[in-house]
C-alpha cells in the first residue's frame, strides 16, 4: 500500500494522510488536474468517483457523486482555492444533496495536497483542515481515514501504466 503515515490531530483539527509514488511530482499531479484520472481512484474501490462538472483553477467548482454498492449515490462539491502546479492544491470539500447543492449541516472542509520530490519519488500529502471537532469526529466516525487509505491505495497502478 502507498500510505505511509495518517496522523490525527484534535488540537488542530486535521486529519493528514501521506503516500508515497514510484513516480515523478509532475506524473502525480496529473491525477488531480484531470478528472478521468480522478476518477479512477477518488473514493474506495467499493464508492467509484464520477465528477460530473471539474472546472480546474482558482474559483473553478467540480461537482461529483460516488456510487456504492447497493447503487446509492453520495454526491460531493469541491471548490479551488489555490493551484500552484505541480506542488500545491488546496480546495473546499463538502457534500451535496440529490440535486448537486451544496448540504451546510456538515459543513465544508479544507483539503490541501502538497506533492514533493524526494529523489525521482513523489511523497503526497493530503492535509484535511475541519471547521469544529464535531465535524472531524463525524467525519472520522463516517470511516474518511479508512477511505482515503483505500482510494490512495489505488493509485500505484495508474501511475504504472
Amino acid at each position: 500500500m502507498t500510505v505511509t503515515d495518517a496522523t490525527t490531530s484534535t488540537e488542530n483539527l486535521t486529519l493528514c494522510i501521506t503516500s508515497e509514488f514510484a513516480a515523478a511530482v509532475e506524473r502525480v499531479w496529473q491525477i488531480w488536474e484531470d478528472p478521468r484520472q480522478l476518477e479512477r481512484w477518488w473514493g474506495p474501490p467499493t464508492w467509484p468517483a464520477t465528477f460530473e462538472q471539474f472546472d480546474f483553477q482558482p474559483g473553478g467548482q467540480a461537482s461529483y457523486y460516488m456510487t456504492g454498492p447497493d447503487g446509492s449515490k453520495g454526491r460531493g462539491w469541491w471548490e479551488f482555492t489555490t493551484i500552484t502546479a505541480p506542488n500545491h492544491l488546496v480546495l473546499e470539500d463538502g457534500f451535496a444533496d440529490d440535486n448537486g447543492d451544496r448540504v451546510t449541516e456538515m459543513g465544508a472542509a479544507t483539503m490541501t495536497v502538497t506533492l514533493e520530490d524526494i529523489g525521482g519519488r513523489t511523497r503526497m500529502s493530503v492535509e484535511t483542515s475541519f471547521a469544529s471537532e464535531e465535524q472531524m469526529e463525524k467525519m472520522i466516525a463516517m470511516g474518511m481515514e479508512e477511505g482515503m487509505r483505500q482510494a490512495m491505495g489505488q493509485i500505484d497502478a495508474i501511475l504504472a501504466e
